[in-house]
């Protein structure tokens, strides 16, 4: 009874005084920090150390190599794990589209690094009777992409018009990379306008209430010693842009698991 007693009041403590902390400071389960309130992209990319730096490129080749030798079954961020982490959500959207399509799947995956959410769903797409695979990242990954992972069905691009002129997208999946962007709200416009037939959202980060908050993520010193800015998107704002041009199939939480007022989503949207 003691117990359960001081429990409660340790649990009320603890919201109150969260709610008289300001809310300039997050953590992620998973060990990410989220740091400050910034008014600007330049004002958040001095206080980082960017993802354009040399150090995460390396760490996303030396892990993704392991994964395409065998030795390890899946990498996220780097991260290596002996079994895949599946986002079954994403798998079920991926083949709901290669169902509509004669079961054939061509995925544009914007800000897809080196390929690991292909290596996590590439089991289940087996029985499709084509895949096309076309990451479009950063310059140096692709230049790393196309010397060490390229293969008949992955490939790697530099933009999304050089993608589409190659290929011919059915969806496009932004797994975890839109609120990495300076302007993801001209990101969605651009991809809003080019219609594809279905767009896959996961791992997105957003703000129960209140305006867009730019804060700068730091990563585990186990990861890298990295750090770059992060949008935290007002969500009533993020998913009506997305409705102007698209019905929402489903919304689903994501992966990566946040504190309050923090929260991680997907969504399978089609084109309406």
């Amino acid at each position: 009874m003691h117990n359960d007693l001081f429990f409660i009041i340790n649990m009320r403590l603890r919201k109150m005084i969260k709610s008289l902390l300001p809310p300039v400071i997050f953590k992620i389960c998973n060990g990410l920090n989220f740091k400050g309130n910034y008014s600007s992209w330049e004002q958040a990319k001095k206080s980082s150390i960017g993802y354009d730096s040399d150090i995460v490129i390396v760490k996303a080749k030396e892990s993704m190599l392991k994964v395409k030798n065998g030795e390890y079954a899946f990498a996220q961020d780097s991260v290596l794990f002996d079994t895949i982490q599946y986002s079954f959500p994403v798998l079920a959207g991926l083949l709901r589209v290669a169902l509509a399509n004669n079961r054939e799947l061509s995925v544009l995956d914007f800000g897809g690094s080196l390929g690991s959410s292909y290596y996590q769903c590439r089991e289940f797409l087996g029985d499709l009777k084509k895949i096309t695979w076309s990451i479009v990242e950063q310059p140096k990954f692709v230049a790393c992409g196309k010397k060490f992972f390229e293969n008949m069905e992955l490939r790697f691009y530099y933009s999304i018009d050089e993608c589409c002129k190659n290929e011919k997208p059915n969806v496009i999946l932004l797994s975890g990379v839109i609120q990495y962007i300076e302007e993801p709200y001209g990101l969605l416009e651009d991809i809003l306008r080019r219609n594809f037939d279905y767009l896959i959202f996961d791992r997105t980060s957003f703000l129960k209430n209140g305006p867009d908050r730019l804060a700068i993520q730091k990563a585990p010193a186990y990861i890298y010693n990295c750090s770059y800015p992060i949008w935290f998107f007002n969500y009533d704002k993020f998913i009506a842009k997305l409705l102007s041009r698209y019905a929402l199939v489903t919304a689903f939480d994501g992966f990566d698991k946040a504190e309050e007022p923090l929260f991680f989503k997907g969504f399978i949207l089609k084109l309406k």
